[in-house]
């Protein structure tokens, strides 16, 4: 892609293997965060994290090199509990912390990039095979089946790529 056509709004940097460690620290002090403001969610759904992954543009970004970073999406993916969906609306913004890739064009207090945390609650089994688990989500978020949620739908059109678990780190879920 000539610069000329680059979007000033952003980072054509590389995403490295240091930068997804990162990532995954602020997704797993974010998860500590949450659970101990709300201990109930805590007991629910700590023990069933399924995987992390950074997901949309961010994620393509790190495919091709082309797409560029606006922002990081940080998404845990939760083993549903038959006793309460993870809270769908639950998002959290933290600061990457390194300019390297500059600021979020509307939040100039930061020091990075906005990094957006979410949690989503998936049709899969405590221990499950991660990528597996999130395959089957994305898929059937591809389908006009009674299962597909929106988030499914909006997270299947770009990539995904495993933060945790660790050993998996930089592992390309999707597209497959």
């Amino acid at each position: 892609m000539r610069s000329s056509l680059r979007d000033p709004a952003r980072s054509y940097e590389s995403i490295t293997r240091g930068d997804l460690d990162r990532l995954a620290e602020i997704a797993r002090a974010d998860r500590e965060d949450r659970f101990e403001r709300k201990p109930h969610w805590r007991f629910l759904y700590q023990p069933r994290v399924l995987a992390v992954a950074l997901c949309q543009g961010a994620a393509l970004h790190y495919l091709d090199g082309e797409n560029g970073v606006k922002d990081f999406d940080v998404w845990t993916f939760y083993a549903a509990h038959p006793e309460a969906e993870f809270p769908p609306r639950w998002r959290t913004v933290r600061d990457f912390g390194d300019p390297r890739f500059g600021q979020t064009a509307d939040c100039p207090t930061l020091v990075g990039r906005r990094v957006d945390l979410f949690g989503r609650s998936i049709d899969a089994s405590p221990g499950a095979e991660p990528a597996e688990a999130l395959r089957r989500y994305l898929s059937v978020g591809r389908t006009k089946s009674v299962g597909r949620t929106k988030s499914a739908r909006f997270l299947s059109r770009k990539a995904v790529v495993l933060l945790d678990p660790a050993p998996r780190r930089g592992e390309v879920i999707w597209p497959v």
